[in-house]
């Protein structure tokens, strides 16, 4: 047993640290330096492995990894901005509209592109302004990027199409789920899409997407054991747990930060409930000394007495639920472990003080970077600007190549691995920065760019960008004044809409009291007095319960997706990534000068748009036919039963996300 040494490092880390106050110049250098560590990152991503997805900075080449999309590029776009690079944010908005193409015979994981494309390519949408880019009008509810993520989207819902609506966690891009894909996913898997998937939702007015989200967090909802707890990985057509190891960390862990990040985004009383539920739960048999312990999902009986790296998100994301006394605790016990290594061991015993076989790497990993992030924002406490230093200088000092940053794949010896994730430039760079910077923009403060809010919406009716960003689990910012901005649009249109074909209809019922189905192109989203009967598509008798699609709603799990991921969607054909002679005749609208046809992209559509069609949901809507079901497998890689096909599962929640008001 090595507790003894630990609590004696554990109070020497303590004294030493809090003792240290980090004056302005001090932040500011540190903040220079972090901008250095990005660049070199960047630059040899882009000189030796783009458009491939990832660096592999040993050999100073690159390689394809959870998808094939130049994910690298995607996913540390929105850093550039919080950097201040407007120019080549820019410039790589452009390059990537030119050169992503998601028509691709290749097995891609649900999870890692909702995250990381999905989440990447919102994020970059919603900063466009900021970036001084040409908007559309109407932006932020229209725009290039925004259509990219849709597209990218709708590639994922035929896993969605399952009895359940829990996902598979691999799609075929091109051709869907493979009729031999496994229905074993992780948790994390399932219920990790409410952000991008609602932000979708919202700034396009299609509900398909939400709707797909919220029947998953359901179905998971209902599988919970007895005395509250969720296993690790479950099977997503018999709803049975294969894995039934209950805890925080890998597998699990972004479930539960998407329920506290969904209930402040959304403002949703139901998504916070179930975390509550199930923090108590956790409380009651998972933490041990500030530690917390995997235990059988049915008993609480502990399973492993081991802390993984990945539960580092934890404090942060306890901090912001207001456990604040909690959080210093738990955070306390995990910067003694990197003090211990100089990085976070993906796991480590508790009972013995030390990593665990085969388990000593640290991929750069960004999760306690994080908690130190919002631990400082909730107490101004320098302890977490000195974790800060410590990464720093741990990141430079064992981690650098000639070629960018490599993974450490023994934290004993300090050996490297052959791999930079693109979540070093998205989350671990992007939340140091952050954490020397208490007065950037993404904080609510005005010090970047022209003052701390912009306007958007039709006829810059919107205040955006003021605070109160939501990080997703890939640390991509979004903003809750944006969907709030286009789901008004959306339903001040809907309402335009019934009244006019009310008037062409003389003698019909008033157009939300139909009975004889959903008023033409209605949303039951922004109606004050509750949907209408007869509900949108979604909604019909032979379908989920009226109301369903709601977001928020305690009687049901939305209905099955519709059917806008059809395999005969985007036009064949379709360019690789870095075809020069730009996007073929028929091409998805990303590119083109005049935009989609009003709120719609072409895909899946045999003839066009209906005529005059901008809403989700005419009665002339073609009939669910389904795409195939969806799975994938990362390469030739075979997922080990009790590993997620997933990688990081870390929580991240916004900026003191106070923003739920008395009439939620």
């Amino acid at each position: 047993m090595r507790a003894p040494a630990l609590l004696t490092l554990f109070v020497w880390v303590l004294s030493d640290a809090t003792t240290r106050h980090f004056s302005e110049e001090e932040m500011a250098a540190a903040r220079w330096r972090i901008k250095s560590m990005f660049y070199h990152a960047y630059n040899s991503y882009l000189d030796n492995a783009f458009p491939y997805d990832e660096l592999r900075p040993l050999t100073c080449d690159g390689q394809d990894t959870w998808g094939s999309f130049s994910l690298t590029l995607i996913d540390a776009l929105d850093t550039l901005l919080v950097l201040g690079n407007q120019t080549e944010f820019q410039r790589v908005a452009s390059l990537l509209q030119d050169t992503v193409d998601f028509d691709i015979d290749v097995n891609a994981s649900v999870f890692e592109t909702n995250i990381r494309v999905v989440g990447g390519l919102l994020s970059a949408h919603l900063l466009a302004g900021r970036a001084k880019m040409e908007l559309e009008p109407g932006w932020p509810c229209s725009g290039p990027l925004l259509r990219m993520a849709e597209e990218a989207a709708r590639k994922l819902l035929p896993a969605f199409q399952t009895p359940t609506g829990m996902p598979y966690g691999t799609v075929n891009l091109l051709r869907g789920v493979s009729p031999t894909e496994t229905p074993v996913t992780c948790t994390a898997g399932v219920g990790t899409f409410i952000l991008e998937f609602a932000t979708l939702s919202r700034l396009t007015g299609d509900e398909e997407f939400e709707d797909a989200a919220r029947r998953a967090l359901r179905a998971l909802w209902r599988t919970r054991s007895n005395i509250g707890l969720v296993g690790n990985h479950i099977d997503v057509l018999s709803k049975k747990w294969v894995a039934q190891d209950a805890g925080i960390g890998a597998g699990v862990d972004s479930y539960f930060e998407y329920l506290v990040k969904g209930a402040i985004l959304l403002q949703d009383e139901e998504l916070l409930h179930m975390f509550l539920e199930y923090d108590r739960a956790l409380q009651n048999y998972t933490r041990f000394d500030d530690w917390y312990l995997w235990v059988q999902m049915h008993k609480g009986t502990v399973s492993m007495p081991v802390f993984q790296s990945l539960e580092a998100f934890w404090p942060g994301l306890q901090s912001l639920l207001g456990n604040l006394d909690s959080a210093v605790r738990t955070f306390q016990n995990y910067y003694s472990v990197w003090r211990q290594f100089g990085g976070l061991p993906e796991f480590y015993s508790i009972p013995q003080g030390y990593t665990v076989d085969k388990r000593e790497g640290y991929p750069l990993r960004p999760e306690l970077i994080e908690s130190a992030m919002y631990l400082f924002r909730a107490t101004g406490d320098h302890t977490y600007l000195q974790l800060g230093l410590d990464a720093l200088e741990s990141i430079e000092k064992i981690t650098k190549t000639a070629c960018g940053y490599a993974s450490v794949k023994d934290l004993r010896d300090h050996q490297l691995d052959n791999r930079m994730e693109s979540f070093f430039l998205a989350e671990t760079i992007k939340y140091l920065y952050l954490l020397f910077d208490p007065a950037h923009f993404l904080h609510g403060g005005g010090a970047e760019g022209d003052g701390s809010w912009e306007e958007g919406g039709e006829g810059g009716g919107c205040v955006l960008g003021a605070g109160g960003f939501i990080f997703n689990t890939e640390a991509h910012p979004l903003d809750p004044a944006a969907l709030h901005c286009c789901g008004r649009r959306v339903q001040d249109r809907q309402e335009l809409r019934d009244v006019l074909l009310g008037l062409m209809q003389p003698g019909s019922q008033p157009e939300r009291g139909q009975t004889e189905g959903p008023p033409p192109g209605q949303s039951e989203r922004g109606q004050t007095e509750g949907p209408p009967p007869g509900q949108s598509e979604r909604g019909q008798t032979e379908g989920p319960p009226p109301g369903q699609s709601e977001r928020g709603q305690t009687e049901g799990p939305p209905p099955g997706q519709s059917e806008r991921g059809q395999t005969e969607g985007p036009p064949p054909g379709q360019s690789e990534r870095g075809q020069t002679e730009g996007p073929p005749p028929g091409q998805s609208e990303r590119g083109q000068t005049e935009g989609p046809p009003p709120g719609q992209s072409e895909r899946g559509q045999t003839e066009g748009p209906p005529p005059g069609q901008s809403e989700r949901g005419q009665t002339e809507v073609p009939p669910p036919g389904q795409s195939e079901s969806i799975v994938l497998k990362p390469g030739e890689r075979k997922t080990p039963l009790l590993s997620c096909p997933v990688q990081p599962f870390s929580a991240r929640l916004a900026v003191l996300g106070q923003v739920f008001s008395d009439d939620t």
